[in-house]
């Protein structure tokens, strides 16, 4: 389900107009990033907690030369489902495949999983995995060097 369908879905069920019930789903979704961010953490009861994490630093291959490489450490969210949502997953109809890396299955879906970074100058991806942007990933006003 994307969040165009969620958005159709609930201003049926209150009877709102979609581009209404559109700012306030995307509003809920920009206050989770804001509060993750600025707290590292936000738990919604009977859903579950979403967490920034440090990932360590690790050794990889770089796939089109097959050189070892060092990545940095970078903060990455972590989402931990609920007992509500674990309960009823396990009873799920349908289970989907592991999208492979890199893989974007929803990209003719216009800007239905995007939202405004802190100053609304960029848009940055939303969804399970989405890395949440800090002030060490801002990038400043010179250019950066390539990797």
């Amino acid at each position: 389900m994307t969040k165009k369908e969620i958005v159709k879905v609930i201003a049926e069920k209150y009877d709102q107009s979609q581009v209404l019930v559109k700012d306030i789903v995307q509003e809920t979704f920009n206050l989770i990033i804001e509060t993750l961010v600025k707290e590292g953490r936000i738990e919604l009861r009977k859903f579950g907690v979403f967490e920034v994490k440090l990932r360590k630093a690790r050794r990889a291959r770089n796939p089109k030369t097959n050189d070892p490489v060092t990545v940095g450490p970078k903060k990455v969210v972590t989402f931990q489902p609920g007992k509500d949502m674990e309960e009823r997953a396990r009873h799920a109809e349908k289970v989907v495949e592991p999208r492979k890396k890199g893989s974007h299955e929803d990209e003719d879906d216009e800007d239905d999983d995007l939202v405004a970074g802190a100053d609304g100058e960029e848009l940055q991806p939303v969804g399970a995995g989405a890395e949440v942007p800090t002030e060490d990933d801002v990038p400043s006003a010179a250019p950066s060097k390539p990797r």
